[in-house]
C-alpha cells in the first residue's frame, strides 16, 4: 500500500489522559496560584470558579452540589459508595474494566453482596433487568475499556426510591447527561477536557445528599472519603474547601479548557465535536473490511473511546497471538512514526485499537490518521505472508 502523506497535526490519541485542547500552549498557565495555599483568597477563588464554571458549561442543575475530589474519578466514586450504600439493595451493572471495578468495592471490600449485571467486552447489559425502581444502582455511563456506552437514562425510574451513581468520567463534556435520573455523577480532568491527573468531580443531587445525611454506614469511612459531621453534609467541600491539597497548576490547567469550551460554543459544541470526530472513524470502520467495532450494538457505540477489533478472516485464524500481535504491530508502527501515540487497546480488554474522539481532538487529524491505519495493517499482513 502506498504511504500516506498527510500526517495528523496532533498525533495524540489517548483516551486519558486525552489531548489537549487545540491551541493549548504553557501559556494558559500563566495565571495559575502558584506557590499560594489552596486555603488563601486567591487559591480559593480558582477552586470555586473551577465549581462554577463545571456547572455552567455541564448545565448541571442549580440544586445539584459540586465537589473536586482526591484520587481522580475511582477516589469520586467509591466516596460515594462508602458514604451512601447501606440502606437498600444494590445494583451494578458492568461491562468492561471499570464497572468491574465497582464490583470488586462492592464484593470484596464493603462486603455488601450486590446484585451484579456483568456482561462481556462490547455488549451492554439488560438494563430493563435492573430495579432502579427499589435499589441502590452503580453504572458507568460509558465503558472506555470497550466503546461501549449507555444510549440514554431512559430506564432509570423517575420515581425510585433509591439513588443512581454514575461514573461519567468518559461521558461527562462528549454526551448528553439525564441529570434527573442521576444522582451521583463523577469524572475527571484527564478524561474529556485533556486536564492533568488525580483530581476527581463529585456531583451530588439533593437525593443524593438526604441519603448521605440519613446514613450511617457500617464500615469505616477513611479521611479523604468523608462527606458529612454531626449527621450534616459538610458543605465547604461544595464551596472550595477541597479534602486534601489540590494543584493548582492543574487547576488552572482546566480552568483553561473550560474557558475554551465557553468559547467554541459551550456543551453543544463540544459534543458536536466529539460525534464529528467519532463519525469519521465510524465510517471508515463501515468501509474497511479488517476492522470491526468492539462494540455489538451500533446504539451503543461510544463517541469518545472508540474501540476496534480485527475482523480479518485469514488473521482470526492464525489464533489469538497473532491478533494481538498484529494489533500491537500497528500501534507500535505508528508510534515510531509519530502518527498516532498510545491506540493500543486496554491491557484487559479484547486485544486491538482504541482511538480518542472526544472533544479536544481536532477532525481534520482523525481524517488524517485512518489512511495510516490501513498502512500499518498492510505491513502487519505482509509481514505475517512473509513469515508463512
Amino acid at each position: 500500500m502506498t504511504r500516506p502523506t498527510t500526517r495528523p497535526r496532533v498525533p495524540n490519541f489517548s483516551s486519558g489522559p486525552c489531548t489537549k485542547r487545540p491551541g493549548w500552549t504553557l501559556q494558559a498557565l500563566q495565571n495559575a496560584a502558584l506557590g499560594r495555599s489552596h486555603r488563601s483568597p486567591a487559591g480559593k477563588a480558582k477552586l470555586v470558579e473551577a465549581i462554577e464554571l463545571t456547572r455552567t458549561v455541564l448545565r448541571v442543575p442549580a440544586d445539584y452540589r459540586i465537589a473536586i475530589v482526591p484520587a481522580s474519578d475511582t477516589g469520586a466514586v467509591e466516596m460515594a459508595m462508602w458514604s451512601m450504600l447501606g440502606p437498600k439493595a444494590v445494583e451494578v451493572a458492568a461491562w468492561e474494566a471499570f464497572g468491574s471495578e465497582w464490583v470488586t468495592d462492592a464484593l470484596q471490600e464493603l462486603k455488601i453482596s450486590p446484585i451484579v449485571h456483568e456482561t462481556a467486552y462490547g455488549v451492554l447489559p439488560d438494563l430493563s433487568a435492573i430495579d432502579t425502581k427499589h435499589n441502590d444502582v452503580i453504572f458507568t455511563w460509558n465503558g472506555t475499556a470497550a466503546g461501549v456506552r449507555v444510549p440514554n437514562g431512559d430506564w432509570i425510574a423517575a420515581d425510585r426510591e433509591g439513588v443512581t451513581i454514575c461514573d461519567a468520567t468518559s461521558a461527562a463534556f462528549a454526551m448528553p447527561l439525564d441529570w434527573a435520573k442521576l444522582d451521583v455523577v463523577t469524572f475527571s480532568w484527564q478524561k474529556v477536557m485533556g486536564g492533568e491527573a488525580a483530581h476527581g468531580m463529585l456531583i451530588l443531587s439533593p437525593r443524593a445528599v438526604a441519603r448521605i445525611e440519613s446514613n450511617t454506614p457500617a464500615w469505616p469511612i477513611p479521611k479523604v472519603f468523608r462527606m458529612a459531621k454531626g449527621g450534616k453534609l459538610i458543605e465547604g467541600i461544595f464551596k472550595g474547601d477541597t479534602i486534601n491539597t489540590p494543584s493548582l497548576l492543574a487547576v488552572e490547567d482546566y480552568l483553561d479548557t473550560l474557558r475554551w469550551a465557553q468559547v467554541i460554543g459551550g456543551l453543544d459544541a463540544l459534543h458536536a465535536r466529539a460525534d464529528a470526530n467519532a463519525k469519521v472513524v465510524h465510517d471508515w470502520v463501515a468501509r474497511t473490511p479488517w476492522i470491526g467495532h468492539l462494540a455489538v450494538d451500533p446504539a451503543t457505540y461510544s463517541n469518545t473511546g472508540v474501540c476496534l477489533v480485527i475482523t480479518d478472516p485469514d488473521v482470526l485464524a492464525k489464533g489469538d497471538a497473532t491478533v494481538a500481535a498484529v494489533a500491537k504491530g500497528i500501534a507500535d508502527t505508528l508510534d515510531a512514526e509519530g502518527i498516532a501515540f498510545d491506540i493500543g487497546a486496554y491491557r484487559d480488554a479484547p486485544a486491538g485499537l482504541r482511538i480518542w474522539c472526544g472533544g479536544t481532538v481536532e477532525t481534520s487529524d482523525l481524517e488524517a490518521l485512518m489512511p495510516w491505519l490501513d498502512w500499518a495493517y498492510a505491513a502487519q499482513k505482509a509481514k505475517l505472508a512473509k513469515a508463512a
